[in-house]
C-alpha cells in the first residue's frame, strides 16, 4: 500500500463526498483512503474563504512507502512500593496523577472543590442567587478552571509533541471529537469538558487510583527538605512524593508553601477587562457575512503596543460564548469567558489585557507575598464597587474617551452589570495602555468600539513563579513538585497537562 501527503483547498461546508472527489481528481486515483493530517481556515480574502487541508492518502496505485509510525509517550510501567499524592485536579494535576498511576505508584488525587456534577449544580445556584459557594465555583472543582472554559487545545510550548499527543488521545478516548488531532485551533467546549473530565476520573479509578473531592490542602509536614505528609481538612495523608497543581487562583496555598520554605519570584503577568460583542458583528468583520456554513463562529486575536509602555492584547477569545463570574473567593469580583462546543451563542467575548511587571509598575522590588496582596486587593476593590458579583461595565467608546457610563445593555453575563468608570478602577498605566489598544483594535475590526468592556480579568496567568528544577522539583526539596499554571511555568490545558506529565515521568525515572 502506497502513501502520499497532499494539500487541498476545500470550501467551508465541504462534504466527505466532495473531499473524496477532489482527491480522486487531483491525484487520478480510484482505490484509496484518506485521513486528515491538518486543517486550518484561510479567511485572509473574504471572497475566497476556504479550508487548507493537509491529507494523507493511501492507495495501491501509489508507489511510495508509508512513513514510520510516530513515536508514542513511553511510561515506565511496573509495580512499585511507593505512594504519590497529587493536589489539584486541573490538567496538570490530573495528568500527573494519571501517569503516576500507570507507572505503578499508588496515587491519590485530592481536589478542594466538588466533582463536576455537584460543581455544575452549585455554579447554577450561584448564578441564580448570587450566593458564592467555595466548593462549587468557576475557579475550583473537578477539572480545574478549564472545565468551564472554551477548552482551547493550542499551545506555543516547544518540544512537547509526545506529551501533547498523549493528552489529545486521552481526551478522545474519553469522548472528545477526533478532529482535535488535526484542527489548527482545536477546542472542546465546556459541555464536552464536563463529560470528559468525569470519564477520565473513572478511568483513573479503574486502573487503581484514588480520588477525594472537597478535600482542601491546609499544611505540609516538612522534615529536612522532605515532605512527610500533607494535612487536609479531612485528615492527614502520607506519601513518598507530593505533586501540587494549585492553579493560579489558590492564594492561600501559595502562602502556605512560602511559609514552608518553597521559594517564589514574581513574574510578568497581565490584567485588564473582558470585551463583549454580538457574534454576528465579529462574523461580519472577519468574513464579510454574518454566517459561514461549515464554520462555527469567527475568532480574533489582536495585539497592540498600546501607548508604547505596556503591551496590550486579547486573550482567551470565546466565540459564541458567555462571560462568567470566575471569582475564587467570596469577597472578590473577577470575570472570565467560556463557550460550548458549537459556539452558537449570541455573543463573542475576549480578555483585553495589558502585560505588567509589578516591580516596574510600583517602582520598587515586590516580593511574592506582596504580589498576592496587591492582586487580591484589586480583586476586592471590584467587589466593593459592585457590592457583590455584578460586573462593572462601560461601552468601549466610553472607556476610550473617559465618558461617564450610563444605560442598560444586553450581555451574556448572568449576574447583571453595573455602570462603572473602569478606566479609574485599573492602575493608571494599565488604563492608558488599554485605551490605546482599544483604539487600535477598533481600526482593525469594524464595529469593535460599539461593544462593551466589563469586569476585572486578572487570571490570565499567575503573578508568581516557583524556583524549581527542570522536571518540576521545587528547589531545596527532595520530593515536592509544583506544576501547571500555579507554578508559573505553564498556561492553558496542553502546556499545563504537559507540565504535570513531565513531573510524573521524572518521579518514575528516579524510581526505576
Amino acid at each position: 500500500m502506497g502513501y502520499k501527503e497532499i494539500t487541498l483547498k476545500l470550501p467551508p461546508d465541504y462534504s466527505e463526498e466532495q473531499l473524496y472527489a477532489r482527491v480522486a481528481q487531483a491525484e487520478g486515483l480510484v482505490d484509496f483512503s484518506v485521513q486528515m493530517v491538518h486543517k486550518s481556515l484561510d479567511a485572509r480574502k473574504k471572497g475566497n474563504i476556504h479550508w487548507l487541508a493537509q491529507l494523507s492518502v493511501c492507495s495501491p496505485e501509489i508507489k511510495s512507502e508509508q512513513p514510520e509510525a510516530v513515536p508514542r509517550l513511553q511510561i515506565p510501567c511496573r509495580q512499585r512500593e511507593k505512594k504519590a499524592l497529587v493536589v489539584g485536579s486541573g490538567p496538570a494535576g490530573f495528568f500527573a496523577a494519571f501517569v503516576l498511576q500507570q507507572a505503578g505508584f499508588a496515587t491519590t488525587l485530592i481536589e478542594r472543590g466538588a466533582e463536576v456534577g455537584k460543581r455544575e449544580e452549585r455554579i447554577r445556584a450561584f448564578e441564580q442567587s448570587g450566593v458564592f459557594d467555595p466548593l462549587g465555583n468557576y475557579a475550583f472543582g473537578e477539572g480545574g478552571a478549564g472545565t468551564f472554559s472554551d477548552g482551547k487545545l493550542t499551545s506555543r510550548t516547544k518540544n512537547i509533541s509526545l506529551e501533547k499527543a498523549f493528552i489529545l488521545e486521552s481526551y478522545i478516548q474519553a469522548g472528545a471529537p477526533p478532529e482535535i488531532r488535526y484542527l489548527a485551533h482545536p477546542h472542546l467546549g465546556s459541555d464536552n469538558l464536563k463529560k470528559i473530565v468525569r470519564k477520565l476520573r473513572q478511568e483513573f479509578i479503574r486502573i487503581g487510583g484514588s480520588v477525594r473531592f472537597e478535600t482542601l490542602l491546609i499544611d505540609l509536614d516538612v522534615q529536612s527538605g522532605r515532605v512527610v505528609s500533607a494535612l487536609t481538612d479531612q485528615g492527614g495523608i502520607e506519601a513518598d512524593y507530593f505533586v501540587i497543581a494549585p492553579g493560579h487562583s489558590a492564594h492561600e496555598t501559595y502562602r502556605m508553601l512560602i511559609s514552608k520554605g518553597v521559594e517564589f519570584r514574581t513574574k510578568n503577568f497581565a490584567i485588564g477587562c473582558r470585551v463583549e460583542h454580538p457574534q454576528a458583528l465579529i462574523n461580519l468583520a472577519q468574513w464579510g457575512r454574518e454566517e459561514l456554513p461549515g464554520v462555527k463562529a469567527a475568532e480574533f486575536r489582536l495585539t497592540s503596543k498600546g501607548d508604547g509602555k505596556l503591551p496590550v492584547y486579547t486573550f482567551c477569545m470565546c466565540p459564541g460564548g458567555m462571560v462568567v463570574p470566575a471569582t475564587a473567593y467570596a469577597d472578590t469580583n473577577i470575570v472570565n469567558g467560556m463557550s460550548l462546543y458549537n459556539r452558537d451563542g449570541e455573543f463573542a467575548n475576549a480578555a483585553c489585557v495589558a502585560g505588567v511587571n509589578l516591580s516596574q509598575l510600583l517602582g520598587r522590588e515586590v516580593s511574592a507575598l506582596e504580589a498576592l496582596d496587591w492582586l487580591g486587593a484589586l480583586e476586592q476593590d471590584f467587589f466593593r464597587y459592585s457590592k457583590g458579583y455584578q460586573a462593572p461595565f462601560c461601552m468601549i467608546r466610553d472607556f476610550v474617551h473617559c465618558q461617564e457610563p450610563k444605560g442598560d445593555v444586553r450581555s451574556s453575563y448572568p449576574l447583571g452589570l453595573v455602570p462603572a468608570p473602569l478606566w479609574n478602577m485599573l492602575p493608571p498605566e494599565v488604563s492608558a495602555s488599554i485605551r490605546e489598544g482599544l483604539k487600535e483594535f477598533s481600526r482593525k475590526i469594524r464595529g469593535f468600539e460599539t461593544g462593551i468592556i466589563m469586569g476585572l480579568e486578572s487570571k490570565t496567568s499567575s503573578p508568581l513563579q516557583v524556583l524549581r528544577e527542570p522536571g518540576g522539583l521545587c528547589s531545596g526539596f527532595e520530593n515536592l513538585y509544583l506544576v501547571g499554571e500555579g507554578s508559573g511555568y505553564a498556561g492553558g490545558i496542553i502546556s499545563s497537562g504537559t507540565n504535570g506529565i513531565k513531573a510524573a515521568l521524572e518521579i518514575a525515572g528516579a524510581n526505576q
